[in-house]
């Protein structure tokens, strides 16, 4: 029972992915959650692709047609550096 519980870091990135888009199973998130107490860097990483997502879900929309772009616009992108740096100085 506890050897199903235990994970790798590499299986605990895949499943806090899968977390993010609502795809993970609840035995993998409390897999993941287990993983959590014992690896700080696999928490890290999963703050910081949380943070990352939400950044680029609310970035600034300047064109008001609402197309659909494949690049970011640099006013996008020095949006994200700001916020980014913001965040990451205080550490």
């Amino acid at each position: 029972m506890f050897k199903k519980l235990n994970i790798t870091c590499k299986q605990a990135v895949a499943i806090c992915d899968k977390s993010q888009y609502k795809e993970a199973t609840f035995f993998e998130k409390i897999q993941l959650n287990i993983h959590f107490l014992c690896c700080k860097i696999c928490t890290k990483y999963s703050k910081q692709n949380v943070f990352l997502t939400k950044l680029c879900r609310n970035k600034p929309n300047d064109d008001k047609k609402k197309q659909i772009s494949l690049c970011m616009t640099p006013s996008e992108k020095e949006f994200l550096k700001k916020e980014i740096e913001k965040r990451y100085v205080k550490e």
